[in-house]
């Protein structure tokens, strides 16, 4: 066949075309196991991050188990599994919750910015009202602009801030122009006002979506001390103290 010709030039690119494809698939099929355990790790990593447990080891200080819409355990769920594909966790109200030994849990939040998805994790103190820490990412938002919600810097804001005002749910919000409310808001992102606008929405939904659990579990540490006051007066009384 004449090499110059255009149909050999046809066979030969179609030929090349097949063998890369081909090389290509079995390479990405023979490393997917390794690729999920790397994202798989990551996950872990940044869930120990959000709590400052770095370098602990996430199966001896992590106790994880999934709730509904009411804040009901529920069982048949792999919860780090559900973080691969979160959008959809959510939608069916199968939410994923890491708690810490210490009584500290992580939520995972999920969203969108400018330019494509965010997501991150949100430690809660015991209280399950102040941050204890935060972790975000996102898949492409503009470097040195909306990128910066990724910075340890930024992130670092956000502890200490609460939730909660007295009962009510108000999440925390990124203002534009600098937090003017120190408990509920933290600064926006200087030039990444549509990133900024995406975190806060992303916190106010996903936050949300644990109500139940998180306003039972701030509770029932008081009703347990309710409880046991209430059963000291009544000891007292029948001892005639």
């Amino acid at each position: 066949m004449n090499k110059n010709s255009n149909l050999y030039i046809v066979i030969y690119s179609t030929v090349m075309v097949v063998v890369v494809a081909t090389l290509l698939a079995v390479a990405a099929l023979a490393l997917k196991s390794r690729q999920d355990a790397n994202i798989l790790n990551e996950k872990k990593e940044a869930i120990l991050a959000s709590l400052s447990l770095t370098g602990q080891n996430y199966d001896e200080v992590i106790d994880a188990f999934v709730v509904n819409e009411k804040g009901e355990k529920i069982e048949g769920q792999d919860p780090i599994q559900l973080l691969f594909d979160l959008p959809t966790a959510f939608a069916e109200h199968t939410l994923p919750v890491f708690q810490a030994q210490d009584g500290r849990i992580v939520v995972p939040v999920s969203g969108v910015g400018l330019w494509g998805p965010m997501w991150g994790y949100v430690a809660l103190e015991k209280d399950m009202n102040t941050i204890s820490g935060i972790v975000l990412d996102h898949a492409g938002e503009t470097p040195g602009l909306g990128a910066e919600v990724a910075t340890p810097k930024h992130q670092a804001m956000y502890k200490g801030k609460t939730i909660f005002e007295g009962e009510e749910f108000v999440s925390v919000t990124l203002r534009k122009g600098g937090a003017k409310d120190p408990k509920h808001e933290v600064d926006a992102i200087s030039g990444g006002t549509k990133t900024s606008d995406g975190v806060t929405a992303m916190l106010k939904t996903s936050l949300g979506a644990y109500l139940p659990l998180l306003k039972v579990s701030a509770v029932a540490p008081c009703c347990e001390a309710c409880a046991e006051a209430t059963e000291c007066e009544t000891n007292k009384v029948e001892n005639n103290e």
